[in-house]
């Protein structure tokens, strides 16, 4: 299950046997200034994988911001989802935050890239 609302994706999975996994998870960004980076997005992914809570925030620059799910993903495996799961499955929802994130950052095609972020 997922809701998608401007600012705030929710993901939900029941595991369906004892081999399998839960999650309840959420995340919740805005845009924000960094010294260094200047704007970006603040994203904060929090809520419970295999009932362990987890709260995490982490900074993207504008030029990163759409690489949310890659980074998402990898908190949540530190907190125990497995490597093989993913939560970046729901595209429609992720498309959706896709586009949310380009229009709060006015973000444009062919806008330029930093280099140093490539490597």
């Amino acid at each position: 299950m997922a809701t998608f609302t401007p600012g705030h994706l929710h993901i939900e999975r029941h595991a369906l046997n004892k081999d399998d996994f839960s999650y309840n998870l959420y995340i919740d960004y805005e845009v924000a200034q960094d010294p260094k980076e200047g704007a970006g997005m603040r994203f904060t992914l929090h809520g419970t994988i295999e009932s362990k809570s987890l709260a995490e925030s982490f900074f993207l620059a504008k030029d990163q911001a759409f690489d949310f799910a890659r980074a998402a993903s990898n908190i949540a495996q530190k907190y125990g989802m497995p490597r093989n799961a993913s939560i970046i499955s729901l595209h429609k929802y992720y498309d959706e935050m896709f586009e949310d994130v380009r229009t709060q950052l006015d973000v444009k095609s062919g806008d330029p890239m930093k280099l140093e972020h490539l490597s």
